[in-house]
């Protein structure tokens, strides 16, 4: 274990801590990136909901409020397993690293299929912004904007739930070939703040797009 863990180590580093330190803070770095971007998203929406809170709360409406509840379900229960198989990787636990990493992948495509079918329905229900968008006359325009930036804003957060299976993929490959011991385990970490961050922006979109002001209309 101490050769695997000295084969880790970077030249660039003194020791396995050091070089933990800077990846973890390097992945906090884009972090806080990402939360600029998706900021820029929420606020646009909070603008353009607050002028026009009656054709958004209508919109709103049509979304599926199930698919939208299942999905939060599914990803709280992966940041659980992605939790678990942080744990598994620090006590030496490989096969409940894989085991722990693959459920957390099948959760995420669970997710996305979960998504799609949304997207699919809103498709039939002539709900995506363009030439052959229909709602109710009196809301149009501005449903179409709240259209809009539900598939921007879903479609975005699908992409880095997208990207996050790939390096979920990765991390069960590097697990499978014993890359990870209790001295090293640093990308399975790093790795498991990405997804608890998709998952966490999840939970803010949730009721953003899907229950705030539906009583409205």
């Amino acid at each position: 274990m101490h050769s695997h863990a000295h084969g880790a180590l970077a030249h660039q580093f003194d020791n396995l801590d050091q070089q933990r330190e800077v990846a973890s803070l390097g992945m906090w770095i884009f972090l806080v990136t990402e939360v600029l971007f998706f900021g820029g998203l929420f606020l646009t929406y909070a603008v353009y909901r607050g002028w026009y809170p009656q054709a958004f709360a209508a919109a709103s409406h049509e979304l599926i409020v199930w698919a939208g509840t299942l999905n939060t379900v599914v990803l709280i229960t992966s940041s659980l397993t992605m939790a678990l198989a942080v744990h598994a990787a620090q006590i030496g636990h490989r096969r409940a690293l894989i085991a722990l990493l693959l459920v957390t992948m099948a959760l995420g495509c669970v997710f996305l299929g979960v998504k799609a079918f949304e997207y699919w329905t809103e498709y039939l229900e002539h709900h995506v912004p363009g030439l052959g968008f229909q709602f109710e006359p009196e809301y149009f325009l501005h449903a179409q904007l709240f259209f809009s930036l539900y598939f921007i804003m879903t479609g975005v957060h699908a992409l880095h739930m997208i990207i996050g299976l790939g390096i979920m993929a990765v991390m069960v490959w590097m697990s499978w070939h014993g890359r990870f011991t209790p001295e090293y385990y640093n990308p399975i970490e790093v790795s498991g703040l990405y997804w608890h961050f998709v998952d966490i922006v999840w939970i803010f979109l949730f009721p953003l797009l899907y229950l705030i002001g539906r009583h409205v209309h």
